[in-house]
């Protein structure tokens, strides 16, 4: 055996084990997510149900908007009010939530309105529909719930996300997204078992646990002492400022696993590379330390799994021995896959849709998730190279984690003259 062979078996040898022991540490990590899922799932909360206003930003038309827009419309909820939000009054979307709204037969339901928030000047389109949403909410409205378009919430979605906040010492609640495919394909499935790695990140540990904002319920009295409104200025993540808000304020986020919410939808691969890269970028941008490990980790692991692959077949035409090295890849291998099954499985007991519990899914989530790793290391390391992001046709500029500039779209055309009546609504609180 040469040198270099022997140099590349040691080197395997110790990143293989590093792997082994990160896995293995995983593995507890999902047995826990299991655990709490559970848990969670067997609790039941004292009725609570104070009013509640619920805020849908949207920007063109999803996948199933009017499904989408329906559910929350049947929502088993006594009380609630949804405000629409967009920049523009020509909103594509507002034909569907009409058309939805039409549709709706039940004799009691949520009031409804539409914000026309205009074009944003100084932080994301999203961001600033928010905040200027927010100001519109009914006057006796206790708790704040922002949803995504993308998001399918099951009947009893709000009555869950709200419930935990009558213990007063609780910051926020979240739920968090589930994607899954329609149709399949490579693409679909590999985003749902990379975003899936996202979602067991949440637990029973409030104090490091993180809002999605496509599901998140506070108190309006807690959103308003931590002026998260004014936090949002110049940002273009709201649940990572939110995230930052709380946990400065040293207020738990309570991960409520009734909330994981279906998004019913495919995508290409550009779409694929366009979504994970836009979230890489924007965690390294709000949450630098959480962007580092991502990077140590996903790296480490394309080095001892595919590099271990390479060493293998290399020792194989070359003769050499190759079970030793061969026996380790499997070791690695079977423990993401033991992870990604009790995940799914935890998840599908959650989300009760057959899609879940079909062969495609299940396969995807057993093998898939080294490339979802190897997928990881790419983002992240896009991140290093640019903070430019395209969200909802719109480009911007992550300039920092309080600024944001707006490199293209059409709030960039109509920022020069729009930014003065803009701050000027946002000072007298409209």
């Amino acid at each position: 055996m040469s040198s270099s062979s022997a140099f590349a078996l040691v080197a395997f040898y110790f990143l293989a084990a590093i792997s082994i022991l990160l896995g293995l540490l995983s593995l507890r990590g999902g047995l826990r997510f299991v655990r709490y899922l559970q848990a969670e799932v067997a609790k039941e909360y004292p009725d609570f149900v104070p009013l509640v206003s619920v805020f849908v930003p949207c920007r063109g038309i999803d996948d199933g908007l009017k499904e989408n827009i329906s559910a929350l419309f049947a929502q088993d909820y006594p009380r609630f009010e949804i405000i629409f939000v967009s920049d523009r009054a020509d909103d594509p979307a507002f034909a569907v939530i009409e058309e939805a709204r039409r549709a709706f037969k039940k004799k009691f339901g949520p009031t409804m309105r539409i914000v026309i928030a205009g074009p944003a000047a100084d932080s994301g389109q999203k961001v600033h529909n928010l905040r200027v949403a927010v100001g519109e909410a009914d006057q006796k409205t206790e708790i704040f719930v922002f949803v995504d378009t993308d998001a399918r919430p099951h009947q009893t979605w709000l009555r869950s996300l709200v419930a935990p906040l009558q213990d007063e010492q609780i910051g926020a609640t979240t739920g968090y997204r589930w994607f899954v495919p329609l149709r399949g394909g490579l693409a679909s499935h590999l985003r749902s078992v990379w975003n899936a790695a996202i979602a067991s990140a949440l637990g029973a540990d409030e104090r490091k646990n993180f809002c999605w904002g496509g599901s998140t319920a506070i108190r309006r009295e807690t959103f308003e002492q931590l002026k998260v409104r004014d936090r949002w200025r110049g940002t273009v993540s709201d649940d990572f400022t939110l995230t930052r808000v709380l946990h400065e304020a040293r207020l738990p986020i309570k991960f409520v696993p009734q909330c994981l919410t279906p998004s019913f939808d495919d995508c290409s691969l550009r779409e694929l590379f366009e979504f994970t890269n836009r979230q890489l970028k924007i965690t390294r941008a709000y949450a630098v330390h959480l962007w580092k490990a991502v990077l140590s980790g996903s790296l480490l692991f394309v080095l001892a799994f595919f590099g271990g692959i390479v060493l293998v077949l290399t020792r194989a035409a070359m003769g050499l021995s190759f079970a030793p090295p061969l026996a380790l890849l499997l070791v690695i291998f079977a423990l993401g896959a033991m992870k990604s099954h009790l995940r799914l499985r935890a998840v599908s007991f959650v989300m009760r849709d057959n899609r879940l519990r079909s062969i495609g899914t299940t396969l995807a989530h057993l093998t898939f998730w080294p490339l979802a790793s190897a997928l990881f290391s790419y983002n992240t390391l896009a991140a290093a190279l640019s903070r430019r992001i395209t969200w909802r046709g719109i480009t911007y500029e992550l300039k920092s984690p309080t600024e944001t500039l707006i490199a293209w779209g059409d709030s960039a055309e109509k920022a020069g003259r729009t930014r003065g009546s803009q701050l000027g609504r946002d000072k007298t609180g409209n």
